[in-house]
């Protein structure tokens, strides 16, 4: 249990293993959300839960947990998963992926220009520049997400470790 325990508070993924089928487990969580319904809020059935907290304000970066339940064998697994939207993650591995690629072409143009010694495209290197702040104001928004969402982690983190850890399965 202490394993999972340390997975779940250092990194955004954790799996634990229960005796319990999924829908006992489904049970146990609807249970304990209904306990927490003034801090939390979901979505919940046999395969998949996703959980909320309830703020004032909603940002982009609003954190949640997200829960699959697998059966395999003679036991319940259930993978877990914090972090935002996965649209908001596309959205920011879009804007690195297209920030990325433009930086690696303006550079690119300007190399080859230096190498063939001509004046084709002076405004490459400047362009090149610009690419990298946008990739810097990306990174910074994505942080200021983090940071902004840093309280509603911490608690979608000991929901995870509330409504889970009791019914893990021991070795």
């Amino acid at each position: 249990m202490n394993e999972t325990l340390n997975s779940i508070r250092n990194r955004p993924r954790f799996k634990l293993c229960t005796n319990l089928s999924p829908e006992e487990y489904e049970v146990n969580l609807r249970k304990y959300l209904d306990e927490n319904r003034d801090k939390f809020y979901g979505n919940i059935n046999r395969e998949v839960a996703t959980i909320f907290v309830k703020t004032e304000d909603e940002n982009y970066w609003k954190p949640n947990l997200a829960l699959r339940i697998e059966k395999e064998d003679d036991i319940t697994v259930i993978r877990g998963i914090f972090g935002p939207s996965s649209a908001v993650w596309t959205f920011f591995m879009f804007l690195y992926f297209l920030f990325t690629v433009a930086w690696m072409t303006f550079f690119t143009l300007y190399y080859v220009e230096k190498q063939i010694n001509s004046n084709n495209y002076p405004w490459a290197l400047p362009c090149s520049f610009v690419v990298l702040v946008f990739i810097g104001i990306t990174y910074a928004a994505a942080r200021f997400g983090q940071l902004k969402g840093k309280e509603e982690m911490n608690l979608l983190r000991k929901f995870a470790e509330e409504s889970t850890l009791p019914i893990e399965k021991e070795d």
